[in-house]
């Protein structure tokens, strides 16, 4: 079994900061793809940024320059540091992660709860 745990969402103005962490446990063998999410009333989640298993990272546009992900293998874990924030980035935030648990199994997707982020103006 495994388990995606997020932390560090809340309420900030717009302009502030916040970091998003998720932490991946359970009978993990390799973590390949590691990516956040984010959900806003009414409409789809969207891919907001993935980090993958070969180093490199994507961005949306409505967060390039603003938003950072980055990883750190040894502790399965995903981070998100989101600057200079605005309304339109309030939603509930997912973290996503492709697991292989053996070293049979194929890559399977986890998804956290979600935290919710709210940016007020």
């Amino acid at each position: 079994q495994v388990q995606l745990v997020e932390s560090g969402g809340g309420l900030v103005q717009a302009g502030g900061s916040l970091r998003l962490s998720c932490a991946a446990s359970g009978s993990i063998f390799t973590t390949s793809n590691m990516a956040w999410y984010r959900q806003a009333p009414g409409k789809q989640r969207e891919l907001v940024a993935i980090f993958t298993n070969g180093g490199d990272t994507n961005y949306a546009d409505s967060v390039k320059g603003r938003f950072t992900i980055s990883r750190d293998n040894a502790k399965n874990t995903v981070y998100l540091q989101m600057n200079s924030l605005k309304p339109e980035d309030t939603a509930v935030y997912y973290c996503n992660a492709k697991i292989r648990t053996t070293t049979w199994s194929s890559l399977t997707t986890y998804w956290g709860q979600g935290t919710q982020v709210t940016v007020s103006s």
